[in-house]
């Protein structure tokens, strides 16, 4: 098996890629290693330079998607595709610096599942680095990893926790977060960060808007994966004791004052609130019976780390 499989998604950064297997290359001298590029959607040459160097250099290998689907998709088309013990993720514009692989390596070897780098000196423009200074202050207190940087591409892991974290949408981003709900030791280590000297940000301000709906999916996934009937009765149960509140003092209207109660749009409140309660708990009975209806026994297995026989 090989050591590292180094992943890189790319969308046209056909200016950087030589450059970035060469660094690799200096990074891991003397390590059985493979660079995996990923061509997500690319409209320059970015393919036409990841073939050559497939083709020049054993180490290199190169996959290409469809279309455009997403750094998520992307990451885990790499991780079906690669043979190594350890994964090193990063970003294909040079900003992730490769000389620092051997540092995150050797900080898994200190028995950590998964270790995250934190761009210690920033270098992007004050508009891109505030909204992830607060972005990351939020996702650390709702996720319970509270990372200086949850979004930073270049990261190190067992292979086996990006084959077990859900990888689609913009959950990349949260790869330490999901990582950490499953029980797989998490740190983070600072890393130099460059200045991006070829191409644009691929990445604006919806950036963060995606990210925000996706922290409540990751949020669901990992608090509430395996017991659905909390989130959806949880919320079923607000729903309903504020119906019953609200039909209660309407009650006492009705019981106690000569004042009409039927054509009040608060009834109407009170009815829907508690109409809604019931379909919430009700889905969330569902989504259990569903669960355990699928539940294997190989996914309670998987969530074991370690055994003292063979059985």
């Amino acid at each position: 098996m090989t050591e590292v499989s180094v992943l890189v998604p790319a969308k046209d950064e056909e200016a950087t890629l030589t450059a970035l297997a060469d660094e690799v290359a200096a990074a891991l001298h003397g390590v059985d290693y493979e660079l995996i590029f990923v061509d997500d959607g690319s409209t320059d040459g970015s393919w036409k330079i990841m073939c050559e160097l497939a083709a020049t250099r054993p180490a290199v290998r190169a996959v290409r998607m469809r279309r455009n689907f997403g750094k998520a998709a992307a990451l885990a088309a790499a991780v079906s595709e690669a043979r190594g013990r350890r994964v090193v993720t990063m970003d294909a514009d040079l900003q992730d610096d490769p000389a620092e692989v051997p540092r995150l390596l050797a900080e898994l070897d200190t028995g950590v599942d998964l270790v995250s780098g934190h761009k210690v000196d920033r270098k992007d423009p004050l508009s891109k680095r505030l909204p992830s200074k607060v972005f990351n202050k939020v996702a650390g207190v709702i996720t319970g990893l509270p990372l200086k940087d949850h979004n930073c591409g270049l990261k190190a892991a067992d292979t086996e926790v990006y084959r077990r974290v859900p990888l689609y949408g913009e959950l990349h981003r949260y790869i330490p977060a999901l990582a950490h709900q499953q029980g797989y030791k998490v740190s983070e280590l600072g890393v130099n960060h460059r200045a991006r000297a070829h191409g644009v940000s691929k990445y604006g301000l919806e950036r963060y808007v995606r990210g925000a709906i996706d922290l409540m999916t990751v949020v669901t996934i990992t608090k509430y994966g395996r017991r659905p009937a909390h989130l959806f009765g949880g919320i079923g149960f607000l729903f309903g004791a504020a119906g019953f509140l609200v039909l209660l003092y309407l009650t006492g209207v009705w019981l106690f004052t000569a004042d009409p109660i039927g054509t009040r749009p608060l009834l109407n409140l009170g009815v829907l609130l508690v109409i809604l309660g019931v379909q919430m708990v009700s889905f969330g009975l569902i989504a259990e019976i569903l669960l355990h209806r699928t539940a294997r026994r190989d996914e309670v297995r998987e969530l074991v780390s370690e055994r003292t026989d063979s059985r």
